[in-house]
């Protein structure tokens, strides 16, 4: 990333970005809680993108080079801890679940940043307690640094309901299976099939935000049908398609 933008302390607040809108690559000091009320939010770092609905935050540490985009309308809401305050122990960009106690609080601590009173710090407390029992969630994209892996990774992010195998995929680049299948879990941590569903499920977030039909985001994705989008969706997510678009 280059242009970053250095703002020491990371805000609190609370901001409305339209489909599309972008926050440039900046880093802060302090570590930030980004949380969409609505919409669908994407973070990107120099390791991938990290992606959240409307019941997922995403924690970014201090010191972490990062940029916002917004899918759908976002309502943006930010939460700024000190360096040294860290209540998740967490050094790298990491996807929470967010209940619905966690929700209320992220939205009652950035409706007025500039209060001080005791009644907000009380509520602050609460916000960390509950930031320390949310489970951590793999919504990640990570970005492939060989370029034989980035060629592959390009190809199936260009069109997400390319049904092609590792094999196929790898023939397309000059690649050998073997040699890609290593460098997806050498690199990511994953199997090719658990890598392309979360691409798919990126995409198919992106095209819920625009009020696409539930049936033609599953096709676009590369679903056999929709109700088979809807399984991996709601066992990624915890609700239905329908229900996401409901919520935003």
């Amino acid at each position: 990333m280059s242009n970053i933008r250095h703002t020491p302390t990371a805000p609190t607040r609370a901001e409305v970005l339209t489909a599309g809108e972008r926050i440039d690559a900046h880093r802060h000091d302090d570590h930030q809680i980004v949380y969409a009320g609505s919409g669908v939010l994407a973070v990107t770092t120099d390791a991938g993108t990290w992606f959240a609905p409307g019941n997922r935050a995403i924690w970014v540490p201090a010191g972490t080079t990062h940029a916002h985009r917004a899918h759908g309308h976002l309502d943006l809401h930010l939460v700024g801890l000190p360096a040294d305050d860290n209540p998740l122990g967490l050094d790298a960009p990491t996807v929470l679940a967010v209940g619905p106690l966690l929700r209320e609080l992220i939205l009652a601590y950035t409706r007025d940043p500039d209060d001080d009173s005791p009644e907000r710090r009380r509520l602050l407390a609460v916000l960390r307690d509950q930031l320390r029992a949310s489970p951590q969630q793999p919504l990640r994209l990570p970005t492939a640094t060989d370029p034989r892996l980035a060629a592959v990774c390009a190809l199936v992010h260009a069109d997400p309901a390319d049904a092609r195998g590792l094999a196929a995929l790898g023939a397309a680049t000059g690649v050998g299976e073997r040699t890609l299948s290593r460098l997806f879990r050498q690199e990511f941590g994953m199997t090719f099939p658990q890598w392309r569903t979360q691409s798919r499920l990126y995409h198919a977030l992106r095209l819920l935000a625009e009020d696409m039909p539930v049936t033609t985001v599953a096709h676009r994705c590369g679903w056999s049908s929709a109700s088979a989008f809807i399984d991996v969706f709601r066992r990624s997510f915890g609700y239905t398609p329908g229900t996401h678009n409901r919520r935003a």
